[in-house]
């Protein structure tokens, strides 16, 4: 199929409207059996349970073009068991994962002259997501639901590529503590934009939320799990029952321990330790791994080792061979690649 006429290697990370979308309801108990059209705009009750009391949940993953010429997604499998388990918290009804799967393979598939060819930097970026679609007025959740999965190309997460980050301890709370920071609902988000736009007024890139409990331990950004590197290469991630569990972060586990052969500790990281890293990065679908350069807790600089001109030696190689699994130059675990076509 001919590519759509785009300026693939300066796309940013924004929405275009592409030609398909899948869409599912939920009514009366089932799933009907979907559909895929061509109207972007959703049309819903003003007093919609999604727009009252924000009962709704996505996924981010991506889909691209291998060097070998095949598109792929990674990893979808655990995109529907993360939605399940996102649902299931939010009182709304799963969607069952082969039928979550099947709708990635179908947008991808529909909209194949979106998909940005291999070299250009670029992705086609998905996002499922599901919510709560009729009327509610009392705090109840919703009887009616709507599951989509739209797409758009994608260019870098974070303006320039990748370049280290500096970020700041954040005053605000991500989540509560035995709330929902495990799940990837949208009220979530919604509680860090203003923290985000006010780190970004102040000149930072990002946030660092601690626990909300303590406020001594790292938990993550909001929109990216943390990874670190001690001085000796050991590779750590926080461990905590409120941070979203990153497949990104999953997968560089694996790769770190299966592939480079590193030791990996998952443990609670507390904020006066950060200081004693040698590298610091923030692991997402969306940018894989950003490496962070300086981190400032309330005018305090703790700069990394790795400094702010690149990555750092093990965040790059940990970098590397995952895209490299990704884009097909290394060999891939089995299942984690779903070749769409």
């Amino acid at each position: 199929m001919e590519k759509k006429n785009i300026d693939w290697g300066n796309l940013g990370f924004s929405y275009m409207e592409t030609d398909k979308r899948f869409v599912s309801n939920f009514k009366d108990g089932v799933w009907d059996e979907g559909e895929l059209i061509s109207e972007a705009n959703v049309t819903m009750s003003e007093c919609a349970c999604v727009l009252q009391y924000a009962q709704t949940c996505f996924e981010g993953l991506k889909a691209y073009t291998t060097e070998d010429g095949h598109i792929v997604t990674f990893r979808p499998d655990l995109n529907a068991e993360r939605m399940e388990a996102s649902a299931k918290r939010l009182e709304m009804p799963v969607f069952p994962k082969e039928r979550f799967i099947d709708a990635v393979v179908q947008v991808v598939a529909a909209n194949e002259a979106y998909v940005p060819p291999f070299g250009s930097g670029a992705t086609l970026y998905l996002r499922p997501f599901m919510y709560g679609k009729n009327a509610v007025i009392g705090v109840k959740p919703a009887d009616e639901f709507e599951f989509r999965v739209f797409c758009t190309p994608v260019g870098p997460y974070f303006k320039g590529g990748v370049k280290p980050l500096t970020i700041r301890v954040s005053d605000f709370d991500r989540a509560a503590p035995g709330g929902t920071g495990h799940i990837k609902a949208g009220l979530n988000y919604a509680m860090s934009l203003h923290a985000i736009v006010s780190a970004h007024e102040e000149g930072y890139d990002e946030n660092m939320y601690l626990d909300p409990k303590t406020r001594t331990k790292v938990e993550e950004t909001g929109g990216a799990n943390f990874l670190f590197v001690t001085k000796d290469n050991k590779v750590v991630t926080p461990k905590s029952s409120s941070i979203l569990p990153s497949i990104t972060r999953r997968s560089l586990v694996h790769v770190a321990k299966e592939y480079l052969g590193l030791e990996v500790e998952e443990r609670e990281i507390y904020l006066d330790e950060v200081k004693d890293f040698a590298e610091c990065g923030l692991c997402g679908t969306a940018a894989v791994i950003s490496p962070v350069g300086k981190i400032v807790d309330h005018g305090t600089e703790i700069c990394l080792p790795s400094g702010m001109a690149e990555m750092g030696p093990v965040t790059k190689k940990l970098y590397d061979t995952l895209t490299g699994i990704q884009m097909g130059r290394i060999e891939a675990p089995e299942g984690w690649i779903k070749v769409i076509k």
